[in-house]
């Protein structure tokens, strides 16, 4: 009887490879014979799944981005207003390995970005939804009277989408320099920008 390949669990054995060998060797190591030989298939059985390293990355790209909003839906379940947006900047931020190791995927996915357009749209697609997911949670904030209108929130979305992406890049490149803590203690700054004096909110650690 012949066996059943679960295609999706396949491409996502694929992607996990790709992340451990970029992780350790950089973009440049990552081709198509090592990301195979990591995950542990022949070369020729990736063509099934990906033609090419670009159609890699952009799976990779868009499956971590996948996770990170599975990790907040999760994380943000039950939290409204700044105390869901705290919880949902945690999850994005690269707070521990796996967090470094997909901001990682992301770095090299912009590097391609800039010369392919479909790439450039992909990302952009991307902050987009994020954009409006801090919004509706800043949008809640004042309603509730947690948040007051020294910064329009158009410009704090801007702000905060700076933080997130910059700390993103900081942590795979300079990582001494932003740790867990640092990096926290960052976000509660830029989040008591907004805060009303009077309002008790507590901002619990998730």
């Amino acid at each position: 009887m012949p066996k059943i390949v679960d295609h999706d669990q396949r491409r996502v054995e694929l992607v996990s490879a790709t992340w451990r060998i970029i992780a350790r060797d950089g973009i440049e190591g990552a081709t198509m014979r090592e990301i195979a030989a990591e995950a542990g298939f022949s070369n020729g059985a990736l063509k099934p799944y990906f033609s090419s390293k670009e159609d890699l990355l952009t799976f990779a790209f868009a499956h971590v981005f996948r996770e990170t909003n599975q990790r907040i839906a999760i994380a943000t379940e039950g939290k409204s207003g700044l105390a869901a947006l705290r919880v949902f900047c945690h999850e994005v931020l690269p707070l521990d390995d796996e967090k470094v190791s997909e901001a990682r995927i992301v770095i090299s996915f912009w590097q391609r970005a800039l010369n392919h357009p479909d790439k450039a749209a992909l990302h952009g697609q991307s902050m987009a939804q994020w954009s409006r997911s801090i919004l509706e949670y800043l949008t809640i904030a004042r309603t509730r009277g947690e948040a007051g209108t020294s910064i329009a929130d158009e410009d704090f979305v801007g702000l905060l989408m700076n933080m997130l992406l910059g700390a993103q890049i900081s942590a795979a490149l300079s990582p001494a320099g932003c740790s867990p803590p640092q990096l926290i203690s960052q976000l509660d700054g830029l989040l008591g920008l907004i805060r009303e004096p009077t309002s008790d909110i507590t901002l619990v650690s998730p």
